[in-house]
Parts: structure tokens; sequence; C-alpha cells
């Protein structure tokens, strides 16, 4: 066997074999392909057969509601081998046929659940950014207005409150709420905590009463963030889901846009009638009205048909599938489909400790190592930077509620401060569209490899600025503070900002998806706090020119912890992940300092050399039998 050749960059497939060494290893494997297709090798006669079956025993319609059942089972099998079906009549093939071909042809109603969905993401995004213009104000009103260790702290308490109660309570409560009042009804109460909240903290009238106010806000902020996005995915067809988890970033991006310029637009009210901080209270209430909208309209949409499934209503959950779906026969082949992996979740659940299972299990955990990195990155990058890890410490969550107070400090006046700030939200919602393409043909680890060195430049340009002197440079050091923010939030947007969730999402195996989903978005919310609550503090310790550079210098290690422990997942299969996560973390580390020899050959030094090729993917067979397969023959 050949060893590894540095010139070509080549491994031996026999050197590097991800395979199932282990029977342990076997069996979650075999568990990870049932549950990504448990029709698969099932033959067309017999799939009929289930499907009629479960229909009856279900009492789900009449004979053309059992019909539907017989073929949708056939078609959950592959529903991109309609025509290999038989018995479908010529308008249910042009529905199959317009399905594949046309993905965005779909019901009325189901645009009004993507409409609901974006306007939860715009609640989240204004929720977050209100408060950055109000803070200008309330806190000279609360008397924590100084530079003092207590004014600065509990400047950050006030800011972090949300985001304290989402990691430690908010986030912990989205299996009770969905479990007692389903998808729309959590929808429905997480946008009625947000609006009752954000109405509350326009009456506060000290710190500490704004603090419970803002507290009470995360109740309604981290049910929210969990449960809309599986609502979006249980109810849209697989063919378009992939771009609706990316509009949730997109959204949010657009919501984070709105509270600013709220901010902007309230900002010359006028006191009157005795109220005292007039424009920053109706600030602070002006995040009510997009909640306001989803506890209007949620109860337009149908419930999530799995949410009934998973509740025993498999009749309700046709009817509802039915409003979504154009014909029966796409609503009878998803309703099936979606019932045979709930009963093969049911089968692996038994005897199971899940959170376990997360930190046991190698490919599990490297899975968790790599998830809980992009999200503390991309917080440190909201407050000024790596995934869970780099979600936090990349700055961004910083600027976002601190952006006017930078600029005021830069030397900007405070409707100038306001000003700049709506343009950075502007950039963060544009820069984000981009990234509904590149996610999936650049690729998760290439966007943040090719973003990470330019959101530590940026950060440190931003720094620096502040040592323009403002008495003889004010409008050079105004325009190169600006110009250093604008520049992160273009590099930002299509980065950091989209990875980490839809990356999340799709690294752990599917039966502790939930887990690793509530894990990762816990660890967001409190790095999200301990940022908010650390960075007034940070820039009177550091001052502002070290603050920045502190999250500079988290950017340029997230580099590098990029590079040596996150795999790449765009466009892998569950049989795929498995033998990507099953790679050693040590192997996969010496694989990315090789990938920078690599990109020195070939990019700097212009040599022919070839990238090398770290998993080793089996072949999959075609596992679709054909309606002629006998299953006990095997033939």
């Amino acid at each position: 066997e050949a060893e590894y050749d540095d010139q070509n960059h080549s491994v031996h497939p026999a050197r590097l074999r991800i395979g199932a060494t282990t029977a342990a290893e076997r069996a979650r494997r075999n568990v990870n392909a049932k549950l990504a297709n448990p029709l698969a090798g099932i033959s067309h006669s017999t799939l009929e057969d289930m499907g009629a079956c479960y229909a009856r025993k279900h009492q789900v319609g009449d004979q053309e509601d059992i019909r539907a059942f017989a073929k949708g089972a056939v078609l959950a099998q592959d529903p991109s081998k309609y025509y290999s079906v038989a018995g479908l009549t010529e308008e249910e093939q042009t529905v199959l046929h317009t399905e594949q071909n046309h993905r965005w042809h779909q019901p009325p109603l189901l645009y009004i659940v993507i409409v609901v969905c974006s306007t939860c993401a715009a609640v989240q995004g204004m929720d977050e950014t209100v408060v950055n213009g109000g803070q200008l104000f309330y806190k000279h009103q609360f008397g924590i207005g100084g530079n003092d260790p207590r004014s600065t702290w509990l400047t950050g308490l006030l800011n972090s409150a949300p985001y304290m109660c989402c990691a430690l309570i908010g986030c912990w409560l989205t299996v009770p709420f969905n479990s007692l009042f389903g998808r729309r009804g959590t929808i429905f109460l997480t946008c009625f905590f947000s609006a009752s909240s954000c109405f509350w903290q326009s009456f506060a009238n000290t710190w500490w009463h704004m603090f419970v106010a803002r507290f009470f806000l995360g109740f309604g902020i981290g049910p929210k963030s969990a449960t809309v996005p599986i609502f979006a995915a249980e109810t849209t067809p697989p063919r378009i889901r992939g771009a609706l988890v990316m509009q949730w970033q997109m959204w949010t991006a657009f919501g984070i846009m709105l509270g600013y310029a709220s901010d902007l637009c309230l900002y010359r009210v006028a006191n009157h009638s005795g109220i005292v901080g007039l424009n920053w209270r109706l600030m602070m209430a002006s995040a009510m009205l997009p909640a306001l909208v989803v506890v209007a309209c949620v109860f337009v949409c149908p419930e999530s048909p799995r949410w009934y499934m998973s509740k025993g209503r498999h009749f309700k959950a046709y009817q509802s599938m039915c409003r979504l779906r154009h014909h029966k026969l796409q609503a009878a082949r998803d309703v099936y489909y979606m019932h045979t992996l709930l009963e093969a979740e049911g089968e692996i659940k038994s005897g199971r400790n899940k959170f376990m299972e997360i930190i046991r299990v190698p490919r599990n955990r490297r899975a968790m190592v790599a998830s809980e990195l992009v999200m503390f990155l991309q917080q440190v990058r909201r407050s000024c930077g790596i995934l869970t890890w780099s979600v936090v410490f990349c700055g961004v969550n910083i600027i976002a509620y601190y952006s006017s107070q930078i600029f005021l400090d830069g030397g900007f006046s405070p409707i100038s401060a306001l000003s700049a700030s709506l343009g950075f939200g502007l950039i963060n919602w544009v820069f984000a569209v981009p990234a509904i393409y590149t996610i999936d043909t650049f690729g998760r680890r290439n966007l943040l490899l090719f973003t990470y060195p330019f959101l530590s430049l940026f950060l440190f340009f931003t720094g620096f600025s502040f040592w323009i002197p403002p008495e003889t440079k004010r409008s050079a050091r105004v325009a190169c503070i600006a110009v250093g923010i604008y520049l992160f939030g273009i590099v930002y947007s299509p980065g950091e900002g989209p990875v980490p969730f839809t990356y999340s999402a799709e690294a752990y195996p599917l039966y502790v998806r939930a887990y690793g989903m509530s894990l990762a978005t816990a660890t967001t919310w409190f790095f999200n706090s301990l940022l908010s609550i650390t960075w007034p503090s940070l820039q009177t310790a550091f001052t502002i020119q070290g603050a920045f550079s502190w999250y500079a210098t988290w950017n340029f290690i997230g580099f590098f912890l990029i590079l040596t422990l996150l795999p790449e997942t765009k466009g892998k299969t569950l049989e795929e992940l498995d033998q990507v996560f099953s790679v050693p973390s040590k192997v996969h580390a010496a694989y990315g300092f090789r990938q920078l020899r690599y990109f020195l050959k070939k990019y700097i030094l212009r040599r022919d050399v070839r990238p090398e090729s770290l998993y080793e993917h089996e072949d999959m067979r075609d596992m679709d039998r054909g309606f002629d397969y006998d299953d006990e023959k095997g033939m």
C-alpha cells in the first residue's frame, strides 16, 4: 500500500477506512439508516398493502382516501420515481411532475405558513435591537449611565436578561410547551409573551423593574426560536425545506433592521403629559407590533400534521396535510412517511438516555463539539466571532446590542449613531440573501474558513480606528469606524450568520437531533447573555480598542478551530455524515493543517496538485425494489 503522497495529497483508501468497525457502531449506523428511509427495500405491492392497512386501521377517510394511502405509501419510498408507480391517473402524474420540477408551486395556505414563520423571525430580531437605541436614554434615567463598575455591569445585565432566561429556563420549556399546546399554541403563547414583555418594558421606572420585564421576554424568545423552525419543517415539502431554514436567519436579520429603524423614527419624540422618556418607552414597546401580527394570524395556519400524529390523531393529521398540499395523494404520501418515521423513532427511543448517547458515543460527541464550536463563535461575532462557540465569540451580538453606543463613542451625534446602526442592520439583512445559495454550493466549512480571517481583520480595523484623534481627524475617525463595522456585517451575514443553526441541525443523528439542538440553542443564548453583560465592563477595562481586539483575536483563533475540528457536511446523506463524524478528531486536525499546505501549493505557488480525499464513502444500492419484487424470495 502506498504511503501518504505529499505532493498530490492523496490517501490510499485502505489507510483510512471509515466503516463500522465495532458491533455497537454498526448497530448505530443501522439505526440511522432506518431513520433515513424506513421503507427502503420493500416491494411496491407490500407498500400498497401497508398504506391501505394504515388508512383502515386509523379510519382515515373513505375508499378514495384509502387508495390515496396505498399509492402514497409506494411514493413515500422515493417520491422522485413517481413515474415507476403503477395505477396513477394522468392528473396525479401531472401534479407529481409539477411538484418535482416547480418546487415553489405550492398552495396559498402554505405560503401563509411561510409568512407567519418569517414574521416570527422578525419578532425575534426586533426584540434584540430596540434596546440598542432605548438604552441611550433609559440608563441615564435609571441612574446607571456612568462608567463606574456598578453602572457598566447593570447596563450589561439589562441587555442580557432575556438571553439569560432563554439559556436557563426558556429553551427547556420547548418540549413541554409543544406537548401541551402544539406548534401553533406554542407560537401563539411565545409571541403573546413577547408582546406583553415589550409593552411591560415601556412602563419601567427603575433598573430592576426593567430587568424583570426583560427577563420575562426570554420566555417568548427561547421556545419560539426552537419551535418555529420545527413547525416550518413539519408543514413544508422536503424540496423547499432547506431554503426555509435559511429564511429564519434572513428574516431575523430583517427584524434586527426594523428594530434599528424604530429607534431612529422615535428618537425625536418629545416628553409630554408628565411622561419622562416617552421616546425610549415607545422604542421598547414597538417590538410588540410584529408579535401581535403573529398572534392574530397563527391560527389561520393548520396545525403541524406530525404533532397530530404524535398524539395519535391520524385523521386530523391527514386533514391538516390536505390543506397544505395540492392533491390528496401528496398528503397521503407525506402523512404515511411521517407515520413510518415516528414508528422507527419509537422503537429506537426505548431504553436509551439520549443526552448520555451524545456524550458517550464518539460519533455523536464529535458532532456536539463541532456544533457547540460554531454556536460559541457566532455569539462572539455578534458581540463584536467559532459554530456554537463560533457564533458567540465572533462579535456580532455586541454590535447588534451596542452599536449606537459604539458609534457615539466614535464621535457620532446620537441621531447619526442611530442612523449608522440602521445602516448596519440593512447590510446585515441584504447580505444574508446570498447565503441561501452559497451555503449549499460553497459549503458550510468553506464559508467559515473564507470569512473568519476577514472578520478578524475588520474588527482590528474598527478598534484601531478609535486611535484616530477626534480633535483633528474627526471625519476620518467617524468614517473608518463606520466602514469597519459595515465591512464586518458584509462578511458576517453570508457566513457565520446562517451556518451555525443549519450545521447544528444536520450534524447529529436523527435519534438524538432534538436533544442536540436543545443543547446548541441553550449554548448560543447562554453565551449571548454572557457577552451582553460583560461588554460595557470589558470596554472600560480594556478600552474600546482592546475590547474590539479581544474579539478579533477570537476570530483568528476560530479560524484554526474550524480548520481542525469542523468537518464539512454539505450535500451529505445521513450515512455519509456517520462516516464523516467517525473520523477521529486528531486525524481531522492533521488533515486540516495539510489543507493549508495544499492551498499554498495550489493557489500561491500555482502547482498542479490534487486535493486530499479524507473520507471513503460506501456506494449505496438502489433500494427501490419495484412492484414485482418478492420480499420472501428476495427476488
